[in-house]
C-alpha cells in the first residue's frame, strides 16, 4: 500500500501545476459553469482515475523507464511514432512553461526579478532529476498532503464566510470567461491536456514496480486525489466568486484574505507544484532521449535543463498560449487510444476464458 500511495502522491504532484493550484484553471474549466461545474469535476475524477490506472499498469507490465513502450503499445506502430514525437516535444515545452511560471511568481509575489525565479527553478529541477527515479517519486509526492490541507482550510473558510446565495453566484458564474463551450467539454478538455502532459511520467512511475495491481491502485488513488482537489477548489471559489473577478491567482487571494501567513504558505505551495511538474517533465523528457542507467544521462539532464532555462525567457503567458491548447488535442488522441486498448484487452481476456471453458 505504501508504494501505491507514493505513486498516487507523485501522480497528483505532477499533474497539479501552477494553474491548477492557483485556481485559475479550475475557474475556467469548472467554476465558470456554476453548479454544473461540480458534475464536470466528478466526470474529470472518473477519467483521471481510469486513465491513471491504465497507464501505471501498462508501465508496470512493460517495465518501462520511458513512455515509448507504453505509447507504442496503446497507439500501435504507426500512430505511436507520431504521438511519441509530439509527447516528447511537449514534455520539454511544459518544463519551459514551469520555469517561466516560477519567474512570474517571484516577480508578482516577492517583488524580485523574474530571472531569479527562473534560475532557482532551473537549478532545483536539474539537481533533483539527477537523483534516481525512486528518490524522485519521494521528492515529488511529499508536497501533495501539504497542498490538500491548505485547500481544505481555504474551502472551509470560503463556505463559512460566503455572503451571496447560490442563485446569485450562478448569475456571476455565467459572466466568467470559460475555457470550453459547456461543462461536459470543460471537464473532458481538462483531463485531456493534463493526461497529455502526465502520460509519460505515469508510465515511468508504473515501471518502478513489478506488481501491476500496486501500480494500478496508485493510479486510481492519484486520480481520486486529483478529483478531490478539483471539487474542493471549485466549491471554495464558487462560494466567493463575486470577489474573484479578474484575479490571476484566486486561491492565493482567498488564502491572503484568511491570513497573510496562509497566503505565504500558499505561495510556497504554488512554487512546490511548479517544481513537481518541472521535475516530472524534465525527467520523462531526458529518459526518452537517453536511458536513465546510461552514463550520459546526467550530463544530458544538465544540457536539457539549461536549454529549457534559456527558452523560459520567451514569457509565461505566451508559452502557455502556445503549448497548452495543442496539448488538448493530443490528449484526446491518447485518451481514445487507451480506451480502445482497454476494450481490446477485455475482449481478448473474455475470449480466452470462453476458450478454456469450451476445452
Amino acid at each position: 500500500m505504501r508504494k501505491s500511495l507514493q505513486i498516487a502522491g507523485a501522480y497528483v504532484g505532477i499533474i497539479v501545476g501552477a494553474g491548477f493550484a492557483s485556481g485559475q484553471e479550475i475557474l475556467q474549466f469548472f467554476t465558470s459553469f456554476g453548479l454544473l461545474g461540480i458534475i464536470g469535476g466528478v466526470i474529470a475524477t472518473f477519467f483521471f482515475a481510469f486513465l491513471g490506472m491504465q497507464l501505471t499498469q501498462l508501465g508496470s507490465k512493460l517495465q518501462t523507464d520511458s513512455h515509448k513502450a507504453v505509447i507504442y503499445h496503446i497507439c500501435g506502430r504507426y500512430l505511436g511514432v507520431v504521438v511519441d514525437i509530439i509527447i516528447t516535444f511537449f514534455l520539454f515545452g511544459v518544463t519551459v512553461v514551469m520555469m517561466a511560471g516560477s519567474g512570474s511568481i517571484f516577480e508578482q509575489q516577492f517583488g524580485l526579478p523574474a530571472m531569479v525565479g527562473n534560475v532557482v527553478m532551473a537549478v532545483l529541477t536539474i539537481l533533483t532529476v539527477c537523483l534516481n527515479v525512486q528518490k524522485l517519486l519521494s521528492v515529488i509526492s511529499w508536497i501533495t498532503p501539504y497542498l490538500m490541507v491548505l485547500v481544505l482550510i481555504i474551502t472551509g473558510y470560503s463556505l463559512l464566510t460566503m455572503d451571496q446565495s447560490f442563485t446569485a453566484l450562478e448569475a456571476v458564474a455565467k459572466k466568467q470567461p470559460a475555457a470550453a463551450s459547456n461543462w461536459l467539454l470543460g471537464g473532458l478538455l481538462y483531463v485531456s491536456y493534463n493526461i497529455a502532459a502526465g502520460a509519460a511520467m505515469l508510465a515511468v512511475m508504473g515501471g518502478t514496480t513489478k506488481d501491476a495491481k500496486v501500480a494500478g491502485r496508485g493510479g486510481i488513488l492519484g486520480g481520486l486525489g486529483l478529483g478531490l482537489l478539483i471539487l474542493l477548489i471549485n466549491i471554495g471559489m464558487f462560494a466567493k466568486l463575486d470577489t474573484l473577478q479578474g484575479v490571476d491567482m484566486p486561491t492565493l487571494l482567498l488564502a491572503n484574505q484568511l491570513h497573510p501567513v496562509l497566503g505565504a504558505l500558499m505561495s510556497i505551495a504554488l512554487l512546490g507544484m511548479i517544481y513537481n511538474t518541472a521535475v516530472g517533465m524534465l525527467y520523462a523528457f531526458a529518459a526518452r532521449i537517453v536511458k536513465p542507467g546510461n552514463s550520459k544521462f546526467k550530463p544530458a539532464v544538465v544540457g536539457f535543463g539549461i536549454l529549457a532555462f534559456a527558452s523560459s525567457f520567451i514569457g509565461f503567458i505566451k508559452l502557455v498560449g502556445t503549448v497548452y491548447p495543442v496539448m488538448g488535442y493530443l490528449g484526446f488522441t491518447i485518451m481514445a487510444a487507451i480506451i480502445v486498448s482497454w476494450a481490446r484487452s477485455r475482449k481478448e481476456k473474455e475470449e480466452k476464458q470462453e476458450g478454456e471453458i469450451a476445452v
